[in-house]
C-alpha cells in the first residue's frame, strides 16, 4: 500500500488539512489548478488529477461544490478511471447529497471506498487540526483511513450511508447561517438604537439568545477582526441553496431559509461575495443607512480580506 495521501483541492480549506498531515509526517502527492501551491504546503505536485488518484492509495478532495467534483471525477482523465480496487476516495466538499450517492456508486463498481465527510470549525480549527468531521458511506472503509483523518480534525461523527455525511453538513451549516445573519441583524440594530455593543453581547451570551456567531465571531467584529479566511458570503449562499434543495426533496417546510437567503442574497448584490461571510454584517449595515459596528478609525473600507 503507498504511503502517499492524494489531495485535490490545496485552497482555503484544502491547504490548511494538507498542512497538518504534512505536519504528521505523512507525504502527501498534491494537486491543484493553480500552479505551486503544492511545492508551498511541502507537498509533493501533481500534474494531474489522474497522477494522484495512480499514485496513492487513500485520495481526499476539498473542491468547491458537486459541479467541480462530478468535473474532475469523469471522463478519461477523471478521478474515476484512474481508481484501482482496494483505493479509498474521502470527499471533504460541502456537496450535493444526490451527487455524492452517484458517484460512490460508479467507484464501488470499481471496487474503491468513497466517503463523505462534511467539515465543521472553519479555518481557525484547520489550523489546530481541530476539525469536526460528520462522515457518511462504508463504516469499515472509515476505520481504515481514521488515522489519516484524525490529522486534521479532533471529532468524526459516523453518520451512515453514503451522503448522510453530506447531508448532515448541510443541516449543521444552514443553522450557521441563519444564526450569523440574524445575530447581524440584531447588532446592527443595538449600534443604531445607541447599545453599547460588549454590554449587548454579554447579554445575549448569558441569556437564550446565544450562539456560536455571538460567542466566537461577533467579539471580534466589534473591533473590526471579521477572522480571515473562513467561508465567503458566496459558498455560505452555495450551502442554504443546496440546504433548500435538499429539503425540498425530503418534503419538509422551508419555513426558515428566507432570512439566510436574504441576508447573503443582499451582501453578493453589494459586492461581498468573495469576502468572509462574517461581513454579512457588513451588507446589512450598508443598507441600514451606512451602520458599521466598529469604530471609524478601526474600518478598512467595509471589507475584510479573506
Amino acid at each position: 500500500m503507498s504511503d502517499e495521501i492524494g489531495f485535490i483541492g490545496l485552497g482555503n480549506m484544502g491547504g490548511r488539512m494538507t498542512a497538518r498531515l504534512v505536519e504528521k509526517g505523512r507525504p502527501v502527492i498534491g494537486y491543484d489548478v493553480r500552479a505551486g501551491l503544492a511545492e508551498k504546503l511541502g507537498a509533493r505536485a501533481s500534474a494531474s488529477v489522474a497522477e494522484v488518484a495512480q499514485s496513492a492509495d487513500i485520495v481526499l478532495m476539498s473542491l468547491p461544490d458537486s459541479h467541480v467534483v462530478e468535473a474532475i471525477s469523469g471522463g478519461a482523465d477523471g478521478l474515476i478511471a484512474h481508481t484501482h480496487a482496494g483505493q479509498v476516495v474521502v470527499d471533504l466538499t460541502t456537496a450535493a447529497p444526490s451527487s455524492t450517492r452517484a458517484i460512490h456508486a460508479k467507484l464501488a463498481s470499481r471496487g474503491v471506498g468513497y466517503l463523505d465527510a462534511g467539515i465543521s470549525g472553519g479555518a481557525a480549527a484547520a489550523d489546530k487540526g481541530t476539525l469536526t468531521l460528520m462522515v457518511g458511506g462504508e463504516v469499515d472503509v472509515l476505520e481504515r483511513v481514521r488515522p489519516v483523518l484524525e490529522a486534521f480534525s479532533s471529532a468524526i461523527f459516523y453518520c451512515g450511508a453514503s451522503g448522510l455525511g453530506h447531508t448532515a453538513k448541510l443541516l449543521n451549516n444552514f443553522l450557521n447561517a441563519v444564526s450569523l445573519s440574524a445575530t447581524a441583524e440584531v447588532m446592527v440594530a443595538g449600534k443604531k438604537a445607541g447599545l453599547d455593543l460588549e454590554v449587548l453581547l454579554a447579554v445575549i451570551n448569558a441569556s437564550s439568545g446565544v450562539s456560536f456567531a455571538s460567542l466566537n465571531r461577533f467579539p471580534k467584529i466589534i473591533h473590526g477582526d471579521y477572522l480571515k479566511g473562513g467561508l465567503t458570503n458566496a459558498l455560505m449562499m452555495k450551502d442554504v441553496t443546496l440546504y433548500t434543495d435538499l429539503i425540498a426533496g425530503l418534503g419538509v417546510a422551508s419555513i426558515n431559509a428566507s432570512g439566510p437567503l436574504a441576508s447573503f442574497g443582499l451582501a453578493l448584490g453589494l459586492g461581498y461575495a468573495d469576502e468572509i461571510s462574517n461581513t454579512v454584517v457588513d451588507a446589512i449595515g450598508d443598507v441600514s443607512g451606512g451602520v458599521r459596528l466598529h469604530d471609524a478609525d478601526a474600518d478598512t473600507g467595509g471589507k475584510a480580506e479573506s
